[in-house]
């Protein structure tokens, strides 16, 4: 790579010269990884407004205990496999998975019972396609890399986000629905030989803050075990939680208002709202989120969203009109790619391999489904059991999100004073 242009890489997005080669593997990696997945996501969203608020809360709570299943089993793998061959399956598995919905799309007249299979299946993958990834990311690079690096992954994401969504907004109609799985299995499939060089690289390089482990060990139900153990976990834990509960009660009022739409336009619909949403996280993640972290550290960075959560459901409680709902979904989503997601996963630095392969997983999928069903039960109990208007949900919505930035502080407090600790050490070395 040119001279001028390593230079002018490190300063736009602060990376050093010899994490290039990483990091933009690393970029690639997750780029890949949403393009897919956003070829899936309008399909299975379309869905939904077929079904009603109580329908769509029972595949929830489906969704929920075949998420905590499938961790366990994951858990499982996890103590047996080493980790050089586990992340390369995953993708494999799904890319297959998605070839065989789509095998039976074509052979059967009546799908309901398969596009409800499929909505569960890719709400599933929706997250732990993220979480393996991000457990990668978390073990490839240090604490202090991933203030730096981590918002430019974020911007991968995002990059991936906008590509994705094209193939069902400009060709859903002329490709057929179904056909799109097909695609979105095919692209999955362009991972593998990215993450076998950057094991390779990591193995070469100085890049990683130490060698990987081989098989993580352990027995069937740690992951669960090490989360309820340890009040760090919990509050990352607690933090998703409540980041489930705002996405949930704006995605149904979405879902509703759709429901007069067939399943092409609601495709092309939730395809666009896609495109604006990611669109606009890729600068932020790009020139914001390494700034705020390194600068004025993670307490503000994580709270910075949630706070802004705070002021939208207010707005919406006084004037409850669907442009202020539209406007809060932007900010939710485009802030969690761009802010709260990079620097989440950047509290995961300061585990172990173990928590990070074994207990990362129960947050990022059990915790996350958990708090959907949570969210799905509750919205329909405030709408449809005691008839709460948007302008009544959205006071409740205040109320969690002021909530969701308290601990927000705390969880960057906890980080920064647990990073300073491990300074001291090396700072009282060095001065004698």
């Amino acid at each position: 790579m040119p001279e001028f242009l390593q230079s002018s890489i490190g300063k736009l997005c602060k990376i050093e010269r010899d994490e290039i080669a990483a990091a933009s593997l690393s970029f690639l990696f997750v780029f890949t990884l949403m393009t897919s997945y956003y070829v899936l996501r309008p399909v299975r969203d379309a869905m939904a407004s077929d079904w009603s608020d109580a329908e769509l809360s029972w595949l929830w709570t489906l969704n929920f205990f075949l998420s905590g299943g499938a961790v366990l089993l994951y858990g499982w793998v996890v103590s047996k496999v080493t980790l050089r061959r586990l992340v390369p399956a995953v993708y494999i598995f799904f890319a297959a998975s998605f070839g065989l919905f789509y095998l039976a799309t074509q052979s059967f007249d009546d799908t309901r019972l398969i596009d409800q299979s499929f909505y569960v299946w890719v709400s599933f993958f929706a997250l732990f396609h993220v979480s393996v990834f991000w457990s990668f990311m978390s073990d490839l690079y240090s604490s202090a890399q991933s203030k730096r690096l981590f918002g430019l992954f974020g911007a991968g994401a995002s990059i991936g986000a906008v590509l994705g969504p094209l193939l069902p907004v400009l060709l859903g109609e002329r490709l057929g629905v179904y056909n799109l799985l097909l695609i979105a299995a095919l692209i999955l499939l362009l991972i593998i030989p990215i993450i076998f060089q950057l094991e390779r690289y990591r193995q070469a390089q100085p890049t990683a803050p130490s060698k990987p482990v081989d098989v993580i060990g352990g027995e069937f139900f740690d992951g669960f075990i090490d989360l309820l153990c340890h009040r760090f976990l919990l509050a990352i834990a607690l933090f998703l939680l409540l980041y489930t509960m705002m996405s949930s009660f704006v995605y149904f009022e979405l879902k509703n208002i759709m429901a007069e739409y067939d399943r092409a336009t609601r495709s092309q619909y939730w395809g666009m709202m896609d495109l604006v949403v990611n669109t606009l996280s890729i600068l932020t993640a790009v020139f914001l989120t390494n700034r705020l972290a390194t600068r004025f550290g993670l307490a503000i960075t994580l709270a910075l969203v949630p706070l802004l959560l705070v002021c939208g459901w207010l707005a919406v409680a006084i004037a409850p009109v669907l442009f202020l709902l539209v406007g809060l979904q932007i900010v939710r989503r485009a802030g969690n790619y761009a802010i709260t997601r990079p620097g989440r996963e950047m509290l995961f630095t300061r585990v172990s391999a173990a928590t990070r392969f074994r207990t990362k997983p129960v947050i990022d999928i059990v915790v996350y489904r958990g708090g959907d069903v949570l969210a799905g039960w509750t919205y329909t109990g405030l709408a449809q059991g005691i008839g709460l208007g948007l302008g009544a949900i959205a006071i409740v919505a205040a109320l969690l999100a002021l909530i969701w930035a308290l601990v927000a502080v705390f969880l960057g407090v906890s980080y920064e004073n647990h990073q300073n600790r491990a300074r001291a050490p090396a700072a009282r070395l060095s001065e004698t």
